[in-house]
């Protein structure tokens, strides 16, 4: 599960810092600081607590000791920075690991006016009065830009690239053990694709950053991050409303002319197909349709149109409505979030309040332990099941997911009781189990291929653990999939009609990813993004050992291998990403064809066959009199090269119509 996708794991932890220009060479320490002012911080996931923050100040140097534990995962690091009299960083020193445990040494020097960085990934030098960004930080350092921003002009510059500015929101006075704080929100923009909100408290030092999903506040205040949260929501939803509002057409009648129209039914491609959409419906496909007086026309001549993509694998966060628009993607299952935060998510795209598109929800369940998922609904017995299931139906989620640390002897009731609800079952495989037991106890559909490749490393018990990537990096090249016992485990998901979501392009940057070298991942389309996003491509995957690197590429090709046979065998596929929204569906696709599939079967598994597995097949999944108008217009032809998926200029959703163009410039993406 990702962190609302590893990109915004590396904004959280990234915050903005400018090295102003001075003639006086920074005073880095790389032994902790003396006795000084101490601040210290809650991390907060999924409800408990997961980490800390300390923030010692001695004058103008700051100690910030940051560390979180996401499931094994998670960054332990220590900063040493000296802030100028104007509050920016001339100097800055952090060690320790990064989230996936890669070893961290970054640093900031300033001096004769020249500011130079070097972090393992990235290197370079420009002028001191730009704003350097940190790419292994802590929240800490967002403190340090929004005071930065505010006592100079709420502008600056950005290192290596880009610029921040800052804008004063809503003022809270909350209350917690008898205790009294005001504090004021603020948003800065140059950060991300959208505003990033972050607390101040009255001395304009860092009080919380806050989410549903992970949250940075001063200890003892960990009550008041839903107070917090709402105030977020409400800015959100304004800027959510307005983006809807500038980016939304709603014809009455939409005509789409001279396309090449692709079925998934048949994987044929139709040329000079009329498509005609009246309201939020498919009124009339076909080669001698007529058009209604008065609709608005899309001339399609040289394009393709697609049904509208699915992503079956996906945790929503902010922008990731716009980004799947942009994408092409109409419809999106949600197999782990807060329960408020998603629900609200789908109200607003369903009734075009935000862009965003179709949601499917499942609920996240896991046992409690160290390596829990960032869920509330931890149960440790079946009346606590039986309690998550029961709010998930209630609220009209059709799926239930089954995490890494749930007690194996919970499985079946778990997916009795769920089944009885008429809800799907998936998730991880849990520790101690085997791929085979959770199918033969009652699982749907299996995420993550590294799940099924487990299935042959009995040894490998604690799969709650991060060694579910490593050993399976290690040891899955040399797996035999023509082997009686790969294949016996194939006979078994055909006999259980398994579903499998193998999210490859997850593995494909843990595995293949090389710190300083943008991600395979995202290589395609890097230069397209915001500067300060684009550097989270450098940052590299698992941390490789010494001798290995061969190892963990042969193993990703092995991935894409068992990817193949799956799909030779019969075995059903869905496309999910797991990953940064939009253009990783895009690179999932992409990764099928590259293990053998051929393109129109690859485009019927993220349209029609994510549809069905769903049992949507009769109003969504292809373009056809009476069904959702969900469709894309592509400036290519992906039945033949799949890479042009990346290339949507239309996007219908729900007979709302969308310039792709446009959607992407909201967004900062080029």
């Amino acid at each position: 599960m990702r962190t609302r996708s590893v990109l915004a794991l590396f904004l959280f932890a990234s915050c903005a810092h400018v090295a102003q220009q001075t003639q006086q060479p920074p005073r880095i320490q790389d032994s902790a600081l003396g006795t000084g002012e101490v601040r210290s911080y809650a991390m907060v996931m999924g409800g408990g607590t997961a980490g800390t923050e300390t923030v010692t100040t001695n004058g103008n140097d700051r100690q910030i000791d940051f560390a979180y534990n996401d499931r094994g995962r998670g960054p332990k690091t220590r900063t040493i920075t000296t802030l100028s009299a104007a509050g920016i960083p001339v100097g800055l020193h952090t060690t320790g690991v990064d989230y996936l445990k890669s070893a961290v040494n970054e640093r900031l020097t300033v001096a004769n006016g020249r500011a130079h960085w070097d972090n393992g990934s990235e290197s370079g030098d420009g002028q001191a009065h730009a704003f350097f960004v940190s790419m292994y930080g802590a929240p800490e350092e967002i403190g340090i830009l929004s005071r930065a921003l505010l006592r100079n002009g709420g502008h600056l510059s950005l290192l290596p690239a880009g610029e921040a500015s800052i804008q004063k929101g809503e003022e809270l006075t909350l209350e917690a053990n008898g205790r009294q704080a005001r504090v004021t929100r603020y948003a800065i923009t140059g950060l991300g694709f959208s505003p990033t909100d972050v607390w101040l408290d009255d001395n304009d030092e860092l009080f919380a950053t806050a989410s549903s999903w992970l949250s940075c506040i001063r200890t003892g205040w960990e009550g008041a991050l839903p107070k917090l949260i709402d105030s977020q929501d409400v800015a959100g939803k304004k800027r959510a409303a307005d983006a809807a509002a500038s980016l939304t057409k709603r014809p009455a009648v939409l005509a789409i002319t001279n396309a090449r129209l692709f079925d998934p039914v048949t994987l044929r491609v139709i040329p000079g197909t009329t498509i005609v959409v009246r309201g939020n419906r498919i009124e009339a496909v076909g080669t001698d349709v007529a058009i209604p007086a008065g609709a608005e026309r899309i001339d399609a001549a040289g394009k393709t149109v697609i049904p509208g993509l699915w992503d079956m694998h996906v945790h929503l966060g902010d922008e990731d409505g716009l980004l799947n628009i942009a994408s092409g993607i109409t419809d999106v299952r949600d197999l782990g979030n807060d329960l408020d935060y998603a629900l609200a998510l789908q109200k607003q795209f369903a009734a075009g309040a935000a862009v965003g598109p179709h949601v499917i929800l499942a609920g996240l369940v896991d046992g409690p332990g160290p390596y829990a998922g960032p869920t509330k609904f931890l149960v440790d017995n079946e009346e606590q099941a039986r309690k998550a299931i029961d709010t998930f139906a209630s609220h009209g989620y059709v799926q239930t997911k089954i995490y890494s640390s749930i007690k194996p002897e919970l499985v079946p009731f778990i997916a009795r009781y769920s089944h009885e609800k008429g809800m799907r079952v998936s998730g991880h495989v849990p520790a101690y189990m085997t791929a085979a037991d959770a199918v033969r106890d009652g699982f749907d559909e299996i995420q993550h291929i590294n799940m099924l490749l487990l299935n042959f490393m009995p040894d490998v018990k604690e799969t709650n653990t991060p060694i579910r990537f490593t050993a399976v990096a290690d040891r899955a090249a040399g797996i035999d999939l023509a082997s009686p016992e790969v294949r016996s485990f194939i006979d078994l998901l055909l006999r259980h009609h398994t579903v499998v979501d193998p999210t490859v392009s997850v593995f494909e940057n843990m595995f293949e990813a090389r710190r300083g070298v943008i991600s395979p991942s995202y290589a395609a389309v890097a230069d397209r993004f915001p500067p300060q996003i684009r550097r989270a491509f450098l940052a590299g995957g698992l941390p490789v050992p010494e001798g290995k690197d061969q190892r963990y590429r042969a193993s990703f090709e092995k991935m894409l291998e068992l990817v193949k046979v799956l799909h030779d065998s019969g075995v059903p596929i869905v496309a999910g990403t797991d990953g940064l929204a939009g253009f990783t569906l895009h690179r999932e696709l992409e990764l099928y064809v590259q293990a053998g599939i051929p393109a129109p079967e690859v485009l019927r598994i993220a349209t029609l066959g994510a549809a069905t597995v769903m049992h949507r097949e009769n109003d969504f999944g292809s373009v056809a009199p009476g069904k959702i108008a969900d469709l894309v217009v592509i400036d290519g032809d992906p039945t033949t090269n799949i890479s042009d998926v990346r290339k949507p200029v239309w996007v219908v959703k729900d007979g709302l119509l969308f310039s792709s163009k446009d959607v992407y410039a909201a967004l900062g993406v080029r």
